[in-house]
């Protein structure tokens, strides 16, 4: 059994696509998935199973939502370790990586975009942009940030879903089993 770690996209958001956890829980379980575990109500969920294919369980989580709460979500399942190879690989120095926003692509970019992409700045906003992850870090706080998952979304045209520092550890942590 491997264990995994899900990450939906753009539930429980001022009253948007509403999964109360025990529901999503539940869910996964009647799947056929194991020790299912979900953590705040933004859509973080750890679970183990012997399917090895992520795209397999992207598709089977995401057509069950559909099915049960008639909408879709997108999903992104990584193994417990590329999450934490994610966090780890974060390049940030430890006092800014507190503080940091990780933006989780969907898929790997294209490096055209990315080149465009690096050459926005802003005031008291630093990122870097790995084939995984989007390393965001927001001096002034992520709700004043000009730069966020929308705007990597639009300009990188890849669906991605963003969480910081105390999620991703917080996840790992449930993973390990702690």
């Amino acid at each position: 059994m491997t264990t995994y770690i899900a990450l939906l996209r753009g539930i429980n958001v001022g009253g948007q696509k509403k999964v109360p956890m025990a529901d999503l829980r539940g869910l996964l379980s009647k799947m056929g998935l194991k020790n299912v575990k979900t953590y705040i109500q933004s859509g973080n969920v750890v679970f183990q199973s012997s399917e090895e294919d992520i795209r397999i369980l992207e598709n089977e989580i995401r057509s069950a939502i559909l099915k049960h709460f008639s909408f879709e979500v997108p999903v992104l399942v990584k193994a417990s370790a590329d999450f934490k190879n994610i966090l780890n690989d974060c390049p940030f120095p430890e006092a800014m990586k507190l503080n940091s926003y990780f933006v989780l692509l969907f898929s790997k970019p294209n490096d055209k975009a990315v080149e465009a992409v690096k050459s926005m700045t802003y005031p008291n906003e630093t990122f870097v942009i790995t084939d995984a992850c989007v390393y965001l870090h927001c001096a002034q706080g992520y709700g004043k940030a000009k730069l966020n998952n929308n705007t990597f979304e639009r300009k990188l045209n890849i669906t991605s879903t963003a969480r910081n520092y105390k999620t991703m550890t917080k996840l790992l942590t449930l993973a390990s089993g702690e």
